[in-house]
């Protein structure tokens, strides 16, 4: 599809289809794992994935800064019809992706028993967790770049091999999981190995778009290499922590939940890890798929069609916050039952806390989808300033402070406050923005 020619509708939905799907199959990743992990080591084995999350996030954060942030300016330099800087930001995104990749396994190889501690780990969930890291260690590039070449994919009107790709990963995870948990019987080891085969197995299958006939990314020399990779940076930084919020926000609630509520509240947290990247994914699918879109035609100067493309995009965040929200008020235990094999103590505690926390649903999908529009839009400062209040500075007070304002339990409605703000600030920008075009 011509991203300044074709209909906005058909062209958003494909990519919406395109972009959900990889986002799900990717939470499809974490949910098997969890799912299995908790059918053999019961409550434990989900608190030590819950302990592991923030590593997920922070790796995979890494891929969105570089990726998204390049695909950004790429989209709108290709827009405008500069298609050398174009083809520059390719390459530096490519260049960024590899230094932080190796960035990211030396400090992990280092210091991850250090980060687990931090993270919250007690002696038992300290093992654990380190048998889950042994096989993904060696998969972080994959999950780095996988990020990337989804982004430039979509860029590049091949946005659905990044979901084919992932798709099959995702399938190689799923039977992997229960060959290596339980017919091989290494437990959260296995669930590790099943991961990273799964993530080896998506990127080789990206990388054959390069190949095709179809495929206009090139790698070229860059030049002024320092000026454009901050502009990646800064156009990709508020996508970047908006991920790596969740590695914050689980590095916040873990220590709390250990020091207030215990294990078996840590473990149901486990439960809502799982469950929030299910919340997400539509909204990163409206994301991804109005980026391009938007990115190209305000390049081009073609403000009607980013118009309505805002408007397909608001109404998928309306739907699927509506439909999360609805889902844990009204089915909680359904979610303790698939996870994990529960105790009488978790099952008791379970639903009051996915009740409480499952309310922020209703407005997480918009919040995350202005964090793309405002980027599209060439708006990074705002885009940033969201990401940084939702990811860190009104979620880790909210963490920090309502247990000792309003009792232990009071930290379940963290995240909700936190939305409500946040969406107050994106509504206000997003309108003043909408109305410049």
């Amino acid at each position: 599809m011509d991203l300044l020619n074709s209909k906005v509708r058909p062209m958003y939905f494909k990519y919406l289809v395109a972009a959900s799907g990889s986002a799900l199959v990717a939470s499809i990743f974490g949910m098997v794992d969890a799912m299995m992990v908790g059918k053999y080591h019961g409550p434990s084995g989900n608190a030590a994935l819950a302990i592991f999350a923030p590593l997920w996030s922070l790796i995979f954060s890494l891929g969105l800064l570089a990726g998204i942030g390049g695909s950004v300016i790429f989209a709108n330099k290709r827009g405008s019809g500069n298609e050398t800087e174009a083809q520059e930001h390719f390459t530096l995104s490519i260049l960024y992706g590899a230094a932080l990749s190796i960035l990211a396994m030396l400090i992990i190889g280092f210091f991850n028993e250090p980060l687990f501690r931090f993270f919250g780990a007690d002696d038992e969930l300290l093992v654990m967790a380190k048998k889950y890291l042994k096989p993904i260690f060696f998969a972080i590039p994959c999950c780095v770049f996988s990020n990337i070449l989804s982004a430039y994919l979509r860029n590049d009107n091949n946005p659905n091999l990044a979901t084919i790709a992932v798709i099959v990963g995702g399938v190689f995870n799923c039977f992997g999981d229960y060959f290596c948990v339980f017919v091989l019987d290494l437990g959260i080891f296995g669930a590790g190995l099943a991961t990273a085969t799964g993530q080896y197995v998506a990127i080789i299958m990206m990388l054959v778009h390069f190949f095709r006939k179809k495929n206009t990314l090139r790698l070229v020399k860059p030049t002024s290499v320092l000026r454009k990779l901050w502009n990646i940076s800064v156009v990709g930084f508020s996508t970047a922590i908006s991920d790596l919020a969740m590695g914050i926000i689980g590095i916040l609630f873990n220590r709390q939940i250990m020091k207030y509520l215990g294990t078996d509240a840590l473990a149901v947290y486990g439960i809502l890890a799982q469950i929030t990247p299910f919340a997400q994914c539509l909204a990163y699918g409206a994301g991804q798929a109005a980026q391009p879109i938007i990115s190209q035609n305000l390049g081009a100067g073609q403000h009607d069609r980013i118009k309505e493309c805002l408007k397909y995009g608001l109404y998928t965040c309306a739907g699927m916050g509506v439909f999360w929200t609805a889902v844990t008020q009204l089915t909680p235990n359904f979610f303790v039952n698939f996870f994990m094999t529960p105790t009488p103590a978790v099952l008791e505690i379970a639903p009051g806390i996915i009740r409480a926390y499952g309310i922020s649903y209703i407005l997480l999908p918009f919040n995350l989808f202005a964090t793309y529009y405002f980027q599209a839009m060439m708006k990074a400062n705002i885009s940033m300033i969201a990401s940084l209040a939702r990811g860190a500075v009104i979620s880790g007070g909210m963490i920090l402070l309502l247990p000792m304002i309003a009792g232990a339990d009071s930290i379940w409605y963290a995240m909700l406050i936190t939305e409500i703000l946040v969406a107050g600030y994106g509504v206000y920008h997003m309108v003043r923005c909408t109305r410049t075009l």
